[in-house]
């Protein structure tokens, strides 16, 4: 019987082996979980941007890549709960794998019942995450997950340093509405770079090379002259 408060929840699967994910896959639909499987790293980064799961079990020895790379590349934009099952048992992997922001780590052979309660609880702690969450905010073709710190532009996800994000965060958080420098300075970096209008002048630079088709006529960041920029949504 599936739990009331994670049933019908989407699961990827990323496996190599065809036997692993069939078994998952006949499990996990036993308890009413949607299941996608993807059987390389390349495919399994795909599948997270196209089918949008709520949680990812990760083997560790795919063909293309590590999973461990898997792990961090999802990481830069996405706080999907992920569960690492492996083969690897030493310690050292199992660390590893959590550093770079798994969830959990299950060491194959493992028994179904233990995976499950261990993905109910990850499911939990997201649904007690979202509950909490800001709201996504949208402009055409470009989408800011504010809870999950997921940035999107046709779909795609792009990576943003960590300033980057923040300094976007803050225009998005306040749609159509202008911005003063030293709102933006203070905020983003702190109250003793109110000043550093060339901060901005930079990170505002390289925001619009990642979002916007053409930087010199932005859609998205708008510049209010001398007093300092709007994020346009509509």
């Amino acid at each position: 019987m599936s739990d009331p408060k994670t049933g019908g929840a989407k699961i990827l699967v990323v496996d190599d082996e065809p036997q692993i994910r069939r078994f998952l896959r006949t499990s996990l639909q036993a308890h009413d979980y949607k299941v996608v499987e993807a059987a390389d790293g390349n495919q399994a980064l795909k599948a997270c941007t196209i089918d949008k799961p709520d949680l990812m079990i990760l083997d560790l020895g795919l063909p293309d890549m590590d999973g461990l790379d898997v792990l961090s590349e999802v990481r830069q934009w996405s706080t999907i709960p992920i569960i690492v099952l492996s083969i690897r048992a030493d310690e050292t992997d199992k660390i590893d794998a959590l550093d770079r922001g798994a969830n959990d780590y299950v060491t194959k052979p493992f028994g179904m019942g233990e995976l499950l309660a261990r993905l109910r609880v990850s499911l939990r702690r997201g649904l007690t995450d979202d509950e909490d969450s800001d709201p996504v905010v949208t402009s055409g073709e470009l989408s800011i997950d504010l809870s999950k710190r997921l940035v999107t532009l046709e779909g795609m996800p792009i990576r943003l340093s960590r300033k980057e994000y923040d300094l976007l965060k803050m225009f998005a958080s306040h749609p159509n509405k202008v911005i003063a420098h030293q709102q933006l300075l203070k905020e983003v970096w702190g109250p003793a770079y109110i000043d550093e209008t060339q901060y901005l002048r930079v990170y505002v630079g390289q925001l619009r090379h990642k979002l916007e088709k053409d930087p010199s006529e932005p859609r998205y960041i708008v510049t209010e002259p001398g007093v300092g920029y709007r994020f346009q949504t509509s």
